[in-house]
């Protein structure tokens, strides 16, 4: 990974004014903020960038108002519940860029905190207009990129800005690029990865990069049923890609010829119907799927048996689930493994870094996302890394 500079190589920034680029598309209802995640993971740079005298501007979008003013998905909503976490007083400016933001700058005193409106309002930030860029760029001395979460997209406030003024990652930013150099940039070997979820047709190109880059993929969820039937498997009435068997093959392939071990489920649990604890649950080898069953998760030995592969493992990238886990009990083999991950990450011999909303979900039903080294709470930005991609926002940092 290429280097970046970090707040560690600002100089003197009192007075000064800092762009902060953060992730503030929060889940609302009844325009009351129901989830405040994001804006705890941005605190730390935009109070550390405070309290070192900046005037902070911080931008975001919210919601996707396709280059319209949409009263619904202003930012103004948020201001209450970013004071909240950030224990200060924080103004609210209608503008991204003109008059309006240099005289809101002139009012700031060193280490106030402003929220500029939803970048999404203007057309040109989708776009990444350079006349937009330089607009947005004539007011602040600086910019930091804090938003992870949004480093995918090359948009004006997460990826021009970098190009026309002195730019730097964010304490979150930060974070996450070394977990992830950690995780697959420059691993300690051997390294593990456990992909599931409901389709192979989403995560096909995570899926070719990892074959490549570790030693041990772990396939689960609905996806790992496609794989089983490009072994001749009969897999009921699963969920199953048919289409994709040939793909799913050419992956095995791959995997092979890389020298990863690919592990599916050679145990599964399946049920007749999907719904919570069914009359018609029973665990089988794969090769005992009735035709009108479906398998809704990895069995208890094939779950110990993984468990024994993690245990081999100096490194760990997680993205979905095993099974159905949001209906018990087809949360029983995420939880299972997830625990073996948290208490080899406790021990010190692995290092574990997972992402992906449904992961995240995961992981807390579990009651171990607290022990994994790194989670990453981005969703498109966390799968694209996954796929080896690069992110314009991450390389701009370091350009």
């Amino acid at each position: 990974m290429s280097a970046f500079k970090t707040l560690d190589d600002l100089g003197d920034v009192t007075g000064k004014v800092a762009l902060v680029r953060v992730d503030l598309n929060l889940p609302m209802q009844d325009a009351v903020v129901t989830d405040d995640t994001r804006i705890r993971a941005a605190a730390p740079t935009v109070l550390e960038l405070s309290e070192r005298g900046a005037k902070v501007l911080l931008l975001a979008h919210f919601g996707r108002p396709k280059g319209e003013r949409v009263s619904t998905q202003s930012l103004s909503m948020v201001v209450g519940a970013v004071e909240k976490v950030l224990g200060k007083e924080v103004m609210f400016v209608p503008e991204i860029a003109g008059d309006v933001v240099k005289q809101a700058v002139g009012i700031l005193r060193a280490g106030d905190i402003a929220i500029l409106e939803n970048t999404r309002f203007w057309k040109g930030e989708e776009k990444n207009d350079p006349e937009l860029v330089k607009a947005i760029a004539a007011n602040a001395d600086f910019y930091v990129n804090d938003a992870f979460s949004a480093a995918h997209r090359a948009h004006a406030t997460t990826e021009g800005l970098a190009h026309v003024l002195p730019a730097y990652a964010g304490r979150s930013m930060q974070a996450e690029l070394e977990a992830l150099d950690k995780a697959l940039g420059t691993p300690e070997k051997p390294v593990a990865a456990v992909v599931g979820g409901a389709k192979v047709s989403s995560k096909l190109d995570v899926l070719k990069h990892l074959v490549t880059q570790v030693d041990h993929l772990i396939i689960g969820g609905g996806m790992a049923n496609t794989f089983l039937a490009a072994k001749g498997v009969d897999v009921g009435k699963s969920l199953c890609e048919h289409d994709l068997t040939g793909t799913a093959n050419e992956i095995l392939e791959t995997a092979d010829q890389s020298g990863c071990t690919v592990h599916l489920p050679y145990e599964v649990v399946v049920s007749k119907e999907f719904a919570a604890n069914p009359p018609s649950l029973r665990t089988c080898n794969v090769h005992e799927v009735a035709a009108d069953e479906m398998i809704l998760d990895v069995g208890p030995l094939a779950v110990e048996a993984l468990s024994d592969v993690l245990k081999t493992c100096r490194t760990l990238v997680w993205n979905g689930p095993l099974g159905a886990f949001e209906t018990v009990p087809f949360d029983a083999a995420t939880v299972a493994l997830a625990k073996t991950a948290a208490a080899l990450t406790r021990e010190g011999s692995l290092v574990s870094v997972a992402g992906g909303g449904d992961t995240v979900a995961a992981l807390n039903h579990a009651g171990v996302a607290g022990d994994f080294s790194y989670i990453s709470t981005a969703g498109g930005a966390f799968l694209e890394w996954m796929e080896g991609k690069e992110l314009p926002g991450v390389a701009a940092l370091s350009a």
